[in-house]
């Protein structure tokens, strides 16, 4: 006699058998006894959840004849279920959809479901794969499918039941089957074993259901290949083996380079992976689905039936979980989802699998722009104030203010790991010294104005009348002059001397906006538009804070609030 695969060997026989499926289960047997049984029915679903073996168990509670009549439970031993269970009914008909899906096979179909069954109560037919009939072979069927005889039952099976014409779907009964939850995989594996006679261990069951993925055949045919592989014990190293799981330790270790920012250690982790055979984009998906636990873990705890993990791999991911952040994990699981997205096109896997990693120990460096932003500058509460244009320096040159030396800026790594350890008020209290610090305002009037002396006299002239105010990040001038005017004296070439020569005085780099406008104070901006927008956009707190971090200038301002007027 030949071997028979655990998966056939153990196929539910009865509704109380399948498991995971209760909602299925319990509203047939429900039909059957108030005796409504419908004349079509769709089990869609996740592969091997248990789709055509439900059908077959209430075909052959239908046919079965311990009783005159359908019963709840089939008896498993009368001529109809045995034949039934073995697929060789008369009246029970499994046809693969996926292979006779034409128009002509659809028509023999048709023409048989005329004549009454040879023995049994009903004339049945076990659509496989139903989504794979074509949309004609559907149309011809539609008129049989809507009025059938009364001895004529229909059960499509199919894991894509989108891809069936709704005016099928809805002639029919849907059922929408769950994936098998992990801890039944479990149950359902350690009950086999038991009756098979394997030792298995707990961590070795867990990696069999976790494989299976949700599905309890995928998960059979791995235990299968793990017996035939190590006999009647098995072990979570031959397992692993097996399906080309990544130890979950190493996953561990690497995540701990990352906390460490040590990216030659994550590297070294990443090459012996490699170099044991395993290929990046798996090794991807395991991470990926290690970080998902995490995360999980972090938010739900490590208890939560959200893990569908071993006890072993939950103590590992909650170790994880306590050195980041949920914020830094759910970094994590994005940058590895998109890695892992991209492996699948991209030809040097390794090196983008590397990148990826990489980009998980410099990630935690980042500020996050929120908490960027909301560090107002110290100044940010205080109006500036007009300053009254300086006289216009001599024929003779005054004398050169000093330059101060620019202050050196640490890098966002260095003031990221400062900011950690010394806590929030570090970078804070610098803003403040640097904005206290600076040159007078008639200092800044008297530098700008004298170096654009006898290179741009006609702006100069206009910048020596104008209003000049001085603000954290800027420095507005006020001139009487109109736009075109204002386009004419302010070239890009002034600008840049302006700006360098108003940074210089003050020792810190800021812009100077110069704008014209009438007695009224309407002003016009030189260079964009000039709107009562653009002054309150530079007058904001967090715009300034902008400018102040990252030497920004605003461009266009588009004030909605004016808009809706």
């Amino acid at each position: 006699m030949s071997y028979q695969v655990l998966a056939r060997k153990y196929r539910p026989q009865r509704f109380s058998d399948v498991i995971g499926q209760e909602h299925v289960s319990r509203t047939l047997q429900n039909a059957i006894a108030q005796q409504r049984v419908a004349h079509g029915y769709i089990f869609s679903g996740h592969r091997g959840i248990g789709k055509t073996t439900i059908a077959r168990i209430l075909a052959m509670a239908l046919n079965c004849r311990s009783k005159d009549h359908p019963v709840e439970e089939p008896c498993g031993v009368c001529d109809s279920c045995v034949e039934i269970r073995e697929g060789r009914a008369v009246d029970v008909i499994e046809i693969d959809a996926a292979t006779n899906r034409g128009i002509d096979e659809i028509r023999e179909l048709r023409e048989a479901a005329r004549y009454r069954p040879a023995r049994d109560r009903y004339k049945i037919w076990i659509l496989d794969e139903a989504h794979q009939i074509t949309d004609a072979a559907f149309n011809a069927l539609l008129k049989t499918l809507e009025e059938p005889p009364g001895h004529v039952i229909f059960m499509m099976a199919t894991t894509q039941p989108e891809d069936i014409p709704q005016t099928i779907r809805s002639r029919c009964q849907h059922f929408s089957f769950h994936a098998v939850r992990f801890d039944e995989i479990v149950g359902q594996l350690r009950a086999i074993a038991r009756q098979e006679g394997i030792k298995a261990d707990d961590s070795a069951l867990a990696m069999l259901a976790e494989a299976g993925d949700g599905s309890v055949r995928d998960a059979l045919s791995i235990m299968d290949q793990a017996i035939a592989c190590c006999g009647t014990k098995l072990t979570a190293e031959v397992v692993r083996g097996l399906i080309g799981a990544i130890p979950s330790e190493t996953l561990e270790e690497i995540l701990e380079a990352v906390a460490a920012n040590s990216s030659e250690q994550v590297l070294r982790l990443l090459d012996k992976v490699i170099t044991e055979g395993q290929n990046p984009a798996h090794f991807a998906r395991q991470m990926v689905r290690f970080l998902r636990n995490a995360v999980m873990a972090k938010v739900a705890g490590a208890d939560s039936p959200l893990l569908q993990i071993s006890g072993d791999e939950r103590a590992r991911v909650a170790r994880v979980a306590e050195r980041f952040s949920e914020e830094d994990l759910t970094r994590f699981l994005q940058i590895l989802l998109r890695t892992h997205s991209e492996l699948s096109y991209k030809q040097e896997q390794r090196f983008h699998l590397e990148l990826g990693l990489l980009k998980l120990v410099h990630v935690q460096r980042l500020l996050p722009i929120e908490e960027l932003l909301s560090q107002a500058p110290a100044s940010a509460g205080r109006p500036a104030t007009p300053i009254a244009a300086p006289p216009r320096p001599a024929a003779t040159p005054p004398q050169q203010p000093a330059r101060m030396p620019e202050p050196a800026r640490p890098s966002p790594f260095e003031q990221d790991r400062a900011r950690k350890s010394a806590g929030p008020k570090t970078e804070m209290s610098t803003s403040v010294a640097v904005a206290e610090r600076g040159a007078p305002a008639d200092d800044v009037a008297s530098r700008v104005l004298q170096e654009l002396e006898g290179k741009h006299g006609m702006l100069a002239h206009h910048l020596e009348q104008g209003e000049w105010k001085v603000e954290e990040a800027e420095v507005m001038v006020r001139i009487a002059a109109s736009s075109k005017m204002l386009e004419m004296l302010v070239t890009p070439e002034a600008r840049r001397t302006i700006n360098a020569a108003a940074s210089e005085a003050l020792g810190r780099q800021v812009k100077v906006h110069v704008v014209g406008g009438a007695a009224n104070g309407n002003s016009a901006p030189a260079a964009g538009p000039s709107r009562p927008g653009r002054t309150r956009a530079s007058e904001d707190p967090v715009v300034r804070r902008m400018q102040e971090k990252f030497g920004a200038e605003i461009r266009t301002v588009i004030d909605h609030k004016e808009k809706q007027r």
